[in-house]
């Protein structure tokens, strides 16, 4: 197949609410990784609007529940993305009260934070935004393969073919810097997802990755209003340079048509951007394979098979 079969009339403007017109996800069970926040939250709304049940796992659980209150068909659980025990423990809790999943959208992530090191010594954007989620999919397999088809969908952000994985150093202990670091843990996501996709084909379970453009939500916490001034992103007075960002459910609308879309039945391993599939990937299937057994390594989970 060519990616024009999957290009539709969806583009970056589009909302969730489009992308899901005439799609009833009713009996669907998903998970929504930090699906109580900016995209996550969008996210989270738009699939329950459609029918799902959304499982929310967060690291502040009392948090999602106040940003979710009053919303039908969503469970919020606890899960920190950045603790291997805390992964385990969720995955059994969720596979003793679910025995499908047809979703999961890893949409939680940390973005240029100062140098913080979780678990074993792990550098926290790359334990995060996708060691954590490698695990939880490994962990969840036995419901994603289920029931006939299922997809994975990794948010990883606008690629820029200098990002590499630092192979000698992946946990930056030879220096620190944020944004290479940042950049290593979304260029993962989207090895990930061409890796996932592979070994899940013959299960029914597909996987893409999704950069939702420029949106303004938590996830820039970490930088200081002057960064954000000097990138051109706000001026002085934190107003958002016009034309600059989408909103919060224009920036989840993409995730949202890669989980549901059924023209990408058949699809896989893609990078999406808009609400299409980008033509060629951006990504080497060497280089997505190695990042898997070290990922397995580094966890000790290599389940999906």
């Amino acid at each position: 197949m060519t990616s024009d079969t999957a290009h539709t009339m969806f583009g970056a403007h589009s909302t969730t609410g489009d992308v899901l017109a005439g799609i009833d996800l009713s009996g669907r069970t998903a998970v929504v990784t930090g699906g109580y926040s900016g995209l996550g939250l969008a996210t989270t709304l738009a699939l329950t609007r459609a029918g799902a049940r959304v499982v929310v796992p967060a690291r502040r659980p009392e948090a999602a529940r106040r940003a979710l209150a009053g919303v039908a068909g969503v469970e919020v659980d606890h899960l920190d993305l950045a603790d291997l025990a805390s992964v385990r423990a969720f995955a059994e809790r969720f596979l003793h009260h679910h025995s499908v999943l047809d979703i999961l959208i890893a949409s939680a992530g940390i973005m240029a934070c100062a140098e913080t090191r979780v678990g074993p010594g792990w550098e926290a954007q790359f334990a995060t935004n996708h060691l954590g989620h490698y695990a939880l999919v490994n962990l969840l397999w036995p419901a994603l393969t289920a029931s006939g088809p299922a997809r994975v969908v990794s948010v990883t952000s606008g690629h820029n073919p200098t990002w590499r994985i630092r192979w000698d150093d992946v946990q930056f202990e030879q220096g620190y810097e944020k944004w290479d670091a940042y950049t290593q843990s979304k260029l993962a996501n989207i090895l990930f997802a061409r890796h996932l996709d592979l070994l899940g084909r013959p299960h029914g379970v597909h996987a893409f990755s999704v950069n939702p453009g420029w949106i303004l939500t938590p996830l820039q916490r970490h930088l200081p209003v002057e960064e954000m001034v000097a990138a051109g992103w706000i001026d002085a007075d934190g107003t958002p340079t016009p034309g600059l960002f989408k909103t919060a459910d224009q920036g989840a609308a993409t995730q949202v048509w890669a989980a549901t879309s059924p023209h990408l039945d058949g699809f896989g391993g893609d990078y999406c951007v808009d609400c299409g599939i980008v033509d060629g990937s951006p990504t080497d299937s060497s280089e997505a394979a190695r990042l898997w057994a070290l990922s397995a390594d580094l966890t000790g989970l290599d389940l999906v098979h």
